[in-house]
């Protein structure tokens, strides 16, 4: 499966941007799909990931009622909702798809390109 990640850009503490990742390939339902990001310096840490088909969510603690993690089997899509951004959340931002459920980046088999986000204090 092939990931294209988009959404990213310049905001505001404050503000919201929504992240979407498209995915081309057969059965993308029946992939996990994780939200990574990664600063320099640091290793790169899984913020959100959604079930393949049963829904299930997994939020990390720093952005845990700010962000939504969303899939439309349908339009191969996966969405992270970004609200009441923070500085600390300034970082690249990449999807990720798995075939099990995990929420470290090794158990993740596919990458997209990612997505710079920037909050501005």
């Amino acid at each position: 499966v092939q990931l294209q990640a988009s959404g990213g850009g310049l905001v505001q503490a404050g503000g919201s941007l929504r992240l979407s990742c498209a995915a081309s390939g057969r059965a993308f339902s029946s992939y996990v799909m994780g939200w990574f990001r990664q600063v320099p310096g640091k290793e790169r840490e899984c913020v959100a990931a959604i079930g393949n088909r049963s829904g299930v969510t997994y939020y990390s603690d720093p952005v845990k009622g700010r962000f939504t993690i969303s899939r439309d089997n349908a339009k191969n899509t996966v969405h992270l909702q970004m609200n009441t951004l923070k500085p600390e959340d300034t970082a690249v931002y990449y999807c990720a798809a798995a075939l099990r459920w995990g929420t470290r980046p090794s158990n993740y088999d596919y990458w997209g390109q990612g997505t710079l986000v920037t909050v501005s204090s």
